[in-house]
């Protein structure tokens, strides 16, 4: 079975050119979308429903930056042990008490402009740390990778967390 790059026909790395990645979408989408299927056969239908879910699910995986990074990571056989390994480097752990004591405080006081310049000051994090992360899968380093993806799943969990108390 073909994994979702040789579905776009693009090279398995990590950085990908989006307008390359849309076009090709757009073509898999053309050949298997179930209104091309309509006086088929049942079986006919059913399997085009089949390929046209299975682009679906392809092109929201490349699409979003984390979402390709973990499956590259999987590609590898590399396991991200995000539930098991919640280790972090010491300067990254630091940050994160620095962040959330922000966060109480911002929250204890009613303060939204401070939870806006966190969920800014953690944006600009993220986006730091998934560059780290397109230099290092495409430097092949899948286990540095899985580290630094735990990272960006820690930074997304935090910003949902602001941006659900600020709503």
């Amino acid at each position: 079975m073909q994994n979702h790059f040789e579905l776009f026909q693009l090279p398995q790395q990590f950085t990908l050119d989006m307008a390359q990645l849309d076009s090709a979408y757009r073509e898999v989408q053309s050949k298997v979308h179930p209104d091309k299927f309509v006086q088929a056969s049942e079986s006919e239908k059913r399997v085009a429903m089949q390929w046209a879910t299975r682009a679906n699910e392809a092109y929201q995986t490349l699409k979003k930056p984390l979402k390709r990074a973990r499956y590259l990571c999987e590609l590898q056989g590399v396991d991200l042990q995000t539930e098991s390994n919640t280790s972090m480097p010491a300067a990254f752990l630091m940050q994160q008490m620095e962040w959330r004591e922000a966060f109480e405080d911002a929250r204890h006081d009613n303060n939204i402009s401070a939870l806006m310049s966190l969920e800014k000051e953690l944006h600009s994090a993220l986006k730091t740390q998934l560059q780290q992360i397109s230099t290092t899968l495409d430097a092949h380093d899948y286990a540095s990778a899985a580290q630094q993806i735990r990272t960006c799943m820690f930074l997304e969990k935090f910003i949902a967390d602001i941006v659900a108390l600020e709503e």
